[in-house]
């Protein structure tokens, strides 16, 4: 089997491009209701894992006016816990956004951390970007304290911001800039 190209290695994790073998662990933790439950997705089926994936195999990150994912998998054993994504805009490729998903099983043991820190290192060191943003559900308090941990500040509160599952949802806006990121 081929591998897939790594963008990021951590002492826990790689971060790399979704391969065939990611297909079963991503559905099913994009089909539990839990994980999505602040998402924009629903009713995720095997067949919306398989285009997912199949999709993302063939694309490359940092794109502008696209979407590219990343797929979390243990370094010990290549298994797909979660995933980043990074969206590139076409107006503005130097400002880009980030969103993540984890499988719950390996919340709470700091995996996301640890992997959106690779990626931030990735997005600022590697790809040069200016700033990174992040839009969450007001109501996720898992992903706001991932974002504040990440020293991510709140830049606005978006009020009935997007429509998710018939509803108007609030949602913060978190930002951080390459100087910052980059003190050390």
């Amino acid at each position: 089997m081929k591998k897939s190209p790594l963008y990021a290695v951590t002492d826990r994790l790689n971060i790399r491009q979704f391969g065939l073998q990611d297909m079963l662990p991503f559905y099913e933790y994009r089909a539990n209701p839990t994980v999505s439950q602040f998402q924009s997705w629903e009713n995720f089926s095997y067949e919306d894992a398989e285009l997912f994936v199949e999709k993302q195999m063939n694309h490359i990150p940092n794109q502008p006016g696209t979407w590219f994912q990343f797929a979390l998998a243990l370094a010990d054993s290549d298994l797909l816990i979660g995933d980043c994504a990074l969206h590139t805009p076409l107006n503005e490729p130097r400002i880009v956004e980030i969103g993540f998903t984890l499988s719950p099983e390996y919340q709470g043991h700091g995996y996301i951390h640890e992997g959106l820190k690779a990626l931030l290192d990735y997005i600022f060191r590697t790809l040069g970007k200016h700033k990174v943003i992040a839009f969450t559900d007001v109501r996720n308090d898992k992903s706001i304290r991932v974002l504040e941990r990440l020293g991510m500040r709140r830049e606005g509160h978006l009020l009935q911001n997007y429509m998710s599952k018939g509803h108007w949802v609030d949602e913060y806006q978190y930002a951080i800039l390459q100087s910052e990121w980059l003190i050390d």
